[in-house]
């Protein structure tokens, strides 16, 4: 372990003393503490680099704090100190000082004979809560107890963990602002412009990024012929977006050369055995030609799409079914099957957040999805999406990342 790097980091201000009270070392945070820099310590006296405030006829920072630390080298033993008002030369202000109240622990450091080789000087500046008891009328200091000494120690903790927790709160903006940026760029589908009849849905599981693994995407084909797409990536987060974006469009790059899910979809399988993450992916591709009125699909461990006919009956299209990607140690070629449809059917492929539910049978939730197409089989597209995250449950928050497409053939 790499103790310098560790002292020079720890967020509490520390000073290192030798036997003779002379700065040895110093920390980060005595700096920031302190306003001072390193070569204006290292080397001096302590009470030369930090003198009592000649302005102040009370000042006695200096002779309590060399009684602590005399007592340490006598009975080399740590001493914690009563909270003390020590106030600090203003570095760019000659002969000002600034009011300072510290809480401070001076510890031994023991050479292996047990002779004190080193004192840690660690001190806690609580000048805020002290003042902010003078502020609001409370004892005066000089009556403050143990307790008191006490609650403005983990008043600097507090303080500390306020400032932490803010950092924390602006970094997890820029991560959500990238992740943000990172979806748009992802889920951009040109293709889908071009269909007023598609719907589509995505989301994220509540407390995410608003990015996630599972995708949708449309691709325009020749001879009126278009393929729709959902997927899902095992997994959360930027992580699993990253494979997903990779894998997402190493389809669509397929099917356009290929133009069979089938095909599409093994080439999907062997691209993913190099992607680290990709592995057990979930997708299903369908090829919707309006000429034949006929839809050719091939499924990758997806749930099953569903086609609803104009009249309200359902088919799930689940006669070309295979393990997710990369399951099979060798490479199969995938299933393929073909289903007829009539103008005004509505084709629905969605991921497993929409369907599922903790404990419960997947036919359940594809059950459910089926009940509530069949009830309002005729709202549009849109209405039709919303209508669906409303009923299942998920319109206020998912428990799991959702793809949706819907679209009204």
């Amino acid at each position: 372990m790499d103790y310098a790097a560790l002292f020079a980091a720890t967020p509490s201000p520390y000073l290192v003393l030798d036997p003779d009270l002379v700065i040895a070392e110093v920390n980060q945070a005595y700096l920031d503490a302190t306003g001072r820099i390193r070569e204006e310590l290292l080397g001096k006296h302590i009470f030369e680099a930090f003198p009592d405030n000649p302005a102040d006829p009370d000042a006695d920072g200096v002779r309590n704090l060399s009684a602590s630390l005399h007592r340490v080298l006598a009975l080399r033993k740590p001493d914690t100190m009563a909270l003390q008002k020590y106030d600090i030369p203003v570095m760019d202000e000659p002969g000002g000082f600034e009011e300072r109240w510290w809480s401070p622990i001076n510890t031994p450091v023991l050479t292996p004979d047990g002779k004190v080789q080193w004192i840690i000087h660690r001190v806690e500046d609580v000048t805020a809560f002290v003042q902010a008891r003078v502020a609001g009328n409370q004892p005066p200091v000089q009556q403050l107890t143990k307790r008191d000494a006490l609650e403005a120690e983990l008043y600097a903790r507090a303080r500390e963990l306020q400032r932490l927790n803010e950092e924390l709160r602006l970094a997890h903006t820029r991560e959500r602002q990238v992740a943000l940026t990172l979806q748009e760029a992802m889920l951009q589908v040109p293709d889908l412009a071009r269909h007023s009849d598609v719907a589509v849905r995505y989301l994220p599981a509540t407390g995410s990024l608003n990015v996630c693994g599972d995708w949708y995407d449309m691709v325009n084909l020749s001879d009126s012929r278009f393929a729709v797409a959902v997927g899902d990536v095992v997994g959360h987060g930027l992580e699993a977006a990253a494979v997903m974006g990779m894998l997402r469009s190493a389809l669509s790059a397929a099917i356009r050369a290929l133009e069979s899910p089938a095909r599409a979809l093994e080439v999907l399988g062997l691209y993913a055995r190099s992607v680290d993450g990709a592995l057990n992916t979930t997708a299903v591709k369908a090829l919707v030609d309006p000429r034949s009125q006929l839809i050719i699909y091939s499924n990758a461990g997806h749930p099953p799409p569903v086609l609803m006919h104009p009249d309200g009956t359902c088919d799930l299209l689940d006669k070309a079914t295979d393990p997710p990607l990369g399951a099979r140690p060798q490479h199969v070629p995938r299933p393929q099957a073909g289903q007829a449809y009539e103008p005004g059917a509505t084709l629905v492929l969605y991921t497993d957040g929409l369907i599922e539910q903790r404990g419960e049978d997947i036919e359940k939730g594809i059950a459910r999805l089926v009940e509530v197409l069949r009830l309002h089989r005729t709202l549009g597209p849109d209405r039709l999406a919303d209508t669906l995250l409303a009923h299942l449950g998920v319109a206020g928050g998912a428990h799991d990342d959702i793809a949706l497409v819907i679209v009204r053939l």
